[in-house]
């Protein structure tokens, strides 16, 4: 199969109908930029620095933190652009480039989650077997293998749609590249590409879904049946900002597969999910 090149570029849409506030909503979308990336950024040196927090959760913290600030630094240039300058334009290797790491970065940070609800788990029903089942090397084997899932598990599937010829317009439903927006553009077999998707990266984010809701489950149980109220009390102090984050995660995530919700919609939504999760992760 040969290279695409009748499609040398792609054209990013924003807020279509509202064109001319484009530039209104740009300042607010600049404060939260600046705000994800300074505020991830400023908490990663700290666990960096003190030994005390060399500390499974605070590895973990530190992995969501660059993970934010990756999927930050990924998308927002080009919806700043879009939203400033109207520059629409994006070329067509940059763009599976984008969808890649957006995708990519989506699974990693959804294993990321797992991970701190599985810390979660360990520290407050097995806190007697904390150090032997979490060692210091442990957290280490685990985030290398969360980054190595989820950006093979996405590899194949960028690959495939990459090669692909383009004969339909080549416009974006999103001021970034999505791969539910490639699909629709390629002019050949997509069947690979549409039951890839639901066996490989549905159906991990929905075991991760199902492991975070009984890890929980499983704490709050522990926690309310058997602790002191002053331990009840930092327990939930502790897990149901957690939650609150997860819920925003996985919540916002759903947009992508509302067929038939309007388009301002999806594109509310698509920026709810790449940057309200990250800003309130920044808070925790």
């Amino acid at each position: 199969m040969e290279l695409n090149t009748s499609a040398t570029s792609f054209l990013m849409i924003g807020f279509v109908g509202v064109e001319k506030a484009h530039h209104w909503v740009y300042t607010p979308l600049s404060v939260v930029y600046i705000s994800i990336l300074l505020g991830n950024g400023i908490l990663i040196f700290p666990i960096r620095d003190d030994h005390n927090l060399h500390d499974p959760m605070h590895y973990f913290l530190a992995m969501l933190f660059t993970t934010d600030i990756g999927m930050t630094l990924i998308t927002m240039p080009t919806v700043l652009c879009v939203m400033l300058m109207n520059h629409r334009e994006i070329s067509h290797s940059a763009c599976f480039l984008q969808a890649y790491f957006i995708h990519s970065l989506s699974l990693v940070e959804s294993g990321i989650l797992l991970a701190i609800a599985y810390e979660q788990f360990i520290a407050i029903c097995n806190s007697l077997r904390y150090t032997s089942i979490l060692p210091n090397t442990q957290e280490i084997r685990i985030g290398v293998g969360n980054f190595i899932r989820g950006f093979v598990l996405i590899l194949p599937l960028i690959l495939h749609l990459y090669w692909f010829p383009g004969c339909r317009y080549h416009g974006l439903s999103h001021p970034f590249c999505l791969y539910q927006d490639l699909i629709k553009l390629a002019c050949a077999d997509i069947t690979f590409n549409c039951l890839y998707p639901i066996v490989a990266m549905f159906y991990m984010v929905l075991l991760d879904c199902m492991i975070l809701l009984c890890s929980y489950i499983l704490i709050l149980k522990m926690v309310l049946s058997s602790a002191s109220r002053e331990e009840r009390s930092k327990a939930l102090n502790t897990c149901v900002p957690h939650i609150c984050c997860i819920l925003v995660f996985y919540v916002t995530f759903i947009h992508q597969f509302g067929g038939n919700v309007p388009h301002l919609v999806h594109i509310t939504m698509s920026y709810i999910y790449f940057l309200l999760p990250s800003f309130e992760f920044c808070h925790l």
